[in-house]
């Protein structure tokens, strides 16, 4: 276990002027905190902080920041609280302290929401200060390098969690070395066997190629010191996590990989970088495809250099990295080399790329979403593979690899992606879920009162693009529920013979236990909340004699209120549910029922298409077509189902006659809808005898969505068939044919 002394010499190598005082102090309150605590593998548990601030030594941190890597788990695993932290030492030190600290006595409801709550806590964290992520990224290293004492299925567990998360998100931040370390220790404990195979092949090959190595780096020094250019030139061999991922998403064989060796270049200036890619690509030819600008555009977390392959000395197969000794630095230790904080400038992580990135990753907490939801945003987002466009003024956009346009619109800002309906890519008009290649320049398409389709949200690849798709698709049909039930509380009060306005429904909200009327309205419409009591809310001396009037005797007709709703079709495929006898302001017409003075358009709720989020749809056995006598049954979180007024269904709803709209046709002539109907055959069993059945419903241009059959004997079979017709009179004639063939014996309608 490291001493005191130890740490203390650490800190003072690289910053002499350190407050070896409050390292100290610091070191004796978390040694008597922990006291005589153990980990899984024996040890004192206190030797733990001591090796996360041992880590974060290595990357020259301040003072506070070891400090905290000591304290982390006092609050978390001893009596030690957050205010002592803070008096003891500094209100700095706490804030790093309380945002390590794990949420404990939470009630989540699953594991994957406990892990997303405490992700969640701890990027809300990093993003005040990125020195949490660095303790926590060492904090996890060290776990992950004694992670062979916990018990298998732990083991598993947190090596997954860290190479879904914690490895990506060091990668995120441009922290290579600590990134590949992470990987590799997951990988040992998550495919232990392949890990010894990869590892085994590797050192065999590294002891066979020692020489050929040595012999590449004096030939590429060589080369570029006769054209007056000083460099240093490292071989380095790729890890065996690394190898498996490649051999994985390529399908190759270990064999078969020839850019196992990659050898970097590193010289003083910018400049020197693109004089040194001259010697290399003239001293030898390159491979087509392998070149890579990261200095001109560099990559999210602010990594930059020059990476090519060539076909080098001795014929050999030379990946090359071509940097200065700055960017060779950022790239092994990313933000951490920044010395955001040698100087007492926090202020300055906002000029890292990487940290501008998570800061926008931090925006997907303020939109509501859910803690799983939330991890996987987030976990899309850590992906590294990326593919880099332009907006038509040439602002770069980062993506990830498969990303299409809608996720480009997204990154430009949600607004646009909210409203964006087609998409140009290089000048050329293309479909908007084209996959995107580096160097487009993509033209978003817009139109004002989109609203992006559901579908899109398992489409894009994108965390941000995923979350505005289900925060708009979630508004939009709360916005639907909301005008759904502020026409049904418009028809209640009507028939209670009250006067209705969102002011005297503001003063009954306290008594519905609602924040706002649209929650109200939402609430009708989902079918959450009667309008009956919505109406005594408002007027607590009304007596609903409609309710108790309208409940059936056994076997007596179901409640019936002729002409309070209407269902329509627009030309444009709109379903809307209006009311008789409204203006467009929704008051009263003075036109009743039956009277001619019904509208199609006045207060109408759009609904568009008939399926997926619907608040109106047909009734699920058997439908309902233009010419039937309909009903609608309200159904929470459903809207409104559709259907015969014959239906046998409806019985089951006798008791609720709260839950009854009245709705009837209002379908345009010229309209090419089609409605959704189900018939019961009887057929004989013989050659051909479906063939016929199937040309009678073609003849008519009925549309077939489904067939089911069941032998009912030897001699019939039982067809139900589910076909999509005009209306009532074109399914009578499609009926009546079927009747007239030899082959069918009994046909009838379906009513669900």
């Amino acid at each position: 276990m490291m001493r005191q002394y130890e740490l203390v010499e650490r800190v003072k190598a690289y910053n002499p002027g350190a407050d070896e005082g409050l390292l100290n102090r610091a070191y004796v309150y978390a040694m008597r905190a922990h006291g005589t605590q153990k980990r899984a593998s024996g040890d004192p548990f206190f030797a733990h902080p001591l090796e996360v601030a041992a880590i974060l030594t290595d990357l020259r941190l301040d003072d506070a920041t070891i400090v905290a890597a000591v304290l982390h788990d006092t609050v978390e695993d001893t009596a030690a609280t957050l205010d002592e932290i803070n008096r003891v030492f500094s209100p700095e030190i706490g804030t790093l302290v309380d945002g390590l600290t794990k949420i404990k006595r939470l009630d989540l409801v699953s594991k994957r929401a406990a892990q997303g709550e405490n992700f969640r806590k701890l990027l809300l964290a990093i993003a005040a200060d990125v020195r949490v992520l660095l303790v926590k990224l060492a904090d996890r290293l060290h776990n992950m390098r004694t992670l062979q004492h916990m018990p298998a299925e732990k083991r598993a567990r947190i090596a997954q969690e860290t190479l879904d998360i914690y490895a990506p998100l060091a990668s995120r931040m441009g922290m290579q070395e600590l990134r590949e370390e992470l990987e590799d220790l997951s990988f040992v404990n998550l495919k232990p066997d392949v890990y010894a195979t990869i590892a085994k092949r590797l050192a065999d090959l590294s002891a066979k190629s020692e020489r050929l190595v040595e012999s590449i780096e004096r030939d590429l020094i060589a080369k570029l010191a006769h054209a007056g250019i000083t460099a240093t030139v490292k071989g380095r061999q790729k890890r065996p996590y690394s190898i498996w991922s490649k051999m994985e998403r390529k399908s190759v064989a270990f064999e078969q990989l020839s850019d196992i060796f990659g050898f970097r270049v590193i010289v003083d200036t910018v400049d020197t970088c693109y004089r040194a890619l001259g010697v290399v690509h003239t001293t030898w030819p390159m491979v087509p495809g392998r070149y890579k600008d990261y200095i001109s555009t560099p990559k999210q977390n602010d990594y930059r250099s020059i990476h090519t392959t060539v076909i080098g000395p001795k014929s050999q197969r030379v990946e090359l990295q071509i940097r200065t000794t700055a960017m060779d630095e950022i790239g092994e230790y990313g933000i951490a080399a920044h010395a955001l904080y040698k100087d007492g400038a926090p202020h300055l992580a906002t000029e890292s790329g990487a940290y501008q990135w998570l800061r926008r990753t931090i925006e997907l907490l303020a939109e509501g979403d859910s803690p799983e939801e939330f991890l996987e945003h987030t976990k899309l987002e850590l992906f590294q593979d990326q593919v880099f466009c332009f907006t038509p003024k040439g602002r770069l956009i980062a993506l990830p690899r498969g990303a299409t346009p809608i996720d480009f619109a997204y990154a430009v800002h949600t607004d646009v992606g909210n409203t964006a309906v087609g998409a140009k890519i290089n000048g050329r008009i293309a479909p908007l879920l084209t996959e995107l290649q580096n160097g487009d320049e993509v033209e978003i398409a817009r139109a004002d009162g989109q609203i992006p389709p559901a579908a899109w949200e398992s489409l894009v690849v994108t965390g941000k693009a995923r979350a505005a798709i289900r925060r708009a698709t979630r508004s939009a049909v709360r916005r639907q529920y909301a005008g759904l039930g502020r026409q049904i509380l418009d028809r209640a009060f009507e028939r209670a013979g009250k006067n209705f306005s969102d002011e005297k429904l503001r003063g009954a909200l306290p008594r519905l236990a609602r924040q706002s009327t649209e929650d109200v309205f939402a609430a009708v419409g989902r079918g959450e909340m009667f309008s009956g009591d919505v109406v005594k809310a408002v007027y607590p001396d009304y007596k609903d004699e409609r309710r108790a009037a309208s409940q059936p005797a056994p076997g007596g007709p179901r409640p019936h209120v002729t002409g309070a709703g209407r269902l329509s079709l627009d030309k444009d495929q709109t379903v809307r549910l209006t009311w008789p006898g409204k203006d467009a302001t929704g008051k009263d017409g003075g036109k009743g029922p039956g009277s001619g003075g019904e509208t199609t358009e006045d207060g109408a709720i759009p609904i568009r298409g008939l399926d997926s989020d619907l608040l109106v749809r047909f009734a699920p056995d058997g439908g309902a077509v233009p010419g039937d006598r309909i009903v609608g049954i309200l159904t929470p979180g459903e809207g409104v189902t559709i259907y015969p007024i014959q239906s046998p269904a409806l019985a089951a709803f006798d008791n609720e006659p709260d839950r009854w709209l009245d709705v009837r046709w209002d379908v345009d002539g010229a309209s090419n809808q089609r409605f959704p109907a189900r018939l019961a055959l009887q057929s004989i069993n013989e050659p051909g005898s479906f063939a016929q059945i199937a040309q009678v419903i073609a003849d008519h241009d009925g549309n077939i969505d489904n067939i089911s059959m069941k032998r009912r004997t030897q001699d019939f079979t039982d067809v139900t068939i589910d076909l999509a017709v005009w209306d009532l009179k074109h399914l009578n004639a499609i009926v009546s044919e079927l009747r007239a063939k030899r082959v069918v014996s009994r046909v009838d309608r379906v009513n669900g």
